[in-house]
C-alpha cells in the first residue's frame, strides 16, 4: 500500500488586522500601528484575488506569517516584511515601491526573502543540503530574513495538505527536513523544529503518521502532566542531594519516535523513551554528581 493519504484539516480563521496589532502591542506597546496598517491593507490590496490551494484568499499567508513572527516578538521592519514579503514576486508591487512606501529598510529585508524564496526555485537537486544551508546563511546578511523565511515556511507546511498534488507535498516535506528544520535548529529555534520535522512527517508517512500520534496518546495519556511530574521528581532528588541544577523536560515528537523504530527495528511498544530529560549545571564537577 502506498502512503498517498492526503490529511484533511478545516481552514484556519484570518487574523485580523486589530488582532495583528494586539499581539505586537502586547510586547511591544510602543508600536508603530500606522506601519502596521498601511503594510496590511497594501498586502490585501495587491494579492486581490488570488487565492491559495486551500480557496482562502491569498494575502491570509501573509498576515499569518506576520502572526507567527509575533510569536518570536520581532520588531516592526520584520512584521511588515511578513505582510509585504511575497508582493514583489507574486503581485506588481516593485523594489522601489516598497523604498517609497516602507522605507529601505523594510524593502531589504523583503528583497532578501526573495531571494531565499528565487534560491529554493533554482536550486538543483543534487545540491546537497548541508551546502544549501550554508549557502542560506551567507546569502543573508540579516539574521531577520532568515527568521521571516522560516516563518513563511512554516505556514506553508501547517497547510501543505491542500496541495492536490502528492508528489508537491512530498518534494516540499523533504525540501523542508532537508534545509529549514536544520536551519531553525542551528537559530535555536527548538519549537519551530520539532513542528517542521512532525509536519514532514505528517507529509512523508500520512498514514503511519496518525498510528503513532494515537499510539502516544493512548500510551501516556497526559502526557504534559507526566513530563510535569517526573521534571519535579528529579528537582527534589536533586535538592536534596544539595544540587543545584535546572531541569528541562520535553516529550519526543513524533518523527524522532518513528526514525528510533525504524532505525532499531522495534515496535512502538518497546520504544520506552518517549520522555527526554536535559539537566543543567554549573560545573563537571556537579554534572557527574548528578549522574551518579
Amino acid at each position: 500500500m502506498t502512503e498517498t493519504q492526503t490529511i484533511a484539516q478545516p481552514k484556519a480563521r484570518i487574523l485580523r488586522q486589530y488582532e495583528l496589532l494586539e499581539l505586537i502591542r502586547a510586547y511591544n506597546p510602543e508600536l508603530n500601528e500606522d506601519m502596521i496598517n498601511r503594510a496590511y491593507v497594501y498586502a490585501t490590496k495587491m494579492h486581490g484575488s488570488q487565492l491559495r490551494a486551500s480557496g482562502d484568499p491569498y494575502y491570509a499567508h501573509p498576515v499569518e506569517v506576520a502572526g507567527i513572527l509575533t510569536q518570536l516578538k520581532l520588531d516592526e521592519a520584520s512584521i511588515v516584511t511578513g505582510l509585504l514579503h511575497d508582493t514583489v514576486e507574486d503581485t506588481d508591487a516593485t523594489y522601489d515601491e516598497i523604498v517609497r512606501l516602507f522605507g529601505e529598510e523594510v524593502a531589504g529585508l523583503v528583497q532578501g526573502v526573495t531571494k531565499l524564496t528565487q534560491l529554493e526555485v533554482t536550486a538543483e537537486r543534487t545540491t546537497q543540503a548541508e551546502n544549501l544551508q550554508k549557502f542560506v546563511l551567507a546569502l543573508s546578511k540579516d539574521i531577520r530574513v532568515l527568521l521571516v523565511k522560516l516563518a513563511d515556511r512554516l505556514h506553508n507546511m501547517r497547510t501543505l495538505h491542500f496541495i492536490k498534488k502528492h508528489e508537491k507535498r512530498v518534494r516540499i516535506a523533504r525540501e523542508t527536513l532537508d534545509i529549514y528544520a536544520p536551519l531553525a535548529n542551528r537559530l535555536g529555534m527548538n519549537e519551530v523544529r520539532v513542528e517542521l520535522e512532525d509536519l514532514c512527517f505528517f507529509a512523508l508517512f500520512p498514514m503511519r503518521a496518525p498510528l503513532i500520534q494515537k499510539a502516544v496518546k493512548v500510551a501516556h495519556g497526559n502526557r504534559k502532566e507526566g513530563v510535569a511530574n517526573i521534571r519535579q521528581a528529579l528537582e527534589k532528588r536533586l535538592t536534596d542531594s544539595g544540587i543545584t541544577a535546572r531541569v528541562i523536560g520535553r516529550e519526543k515528537h513524533l518523527l524522532s519516535i518513528y526514525q528510533k523504530m525504524k532505525d532499531k527495528q522495534k515496535s512502538f511498544d518497546e520504544i520506552m523513551d518517549v520522555y527526554g530529560f536535559r539537566v543543567i549545571v554549573d560545573s563537571v564537577d556537579t554534572c557527574y554528581r548528578t549522574l551518579g
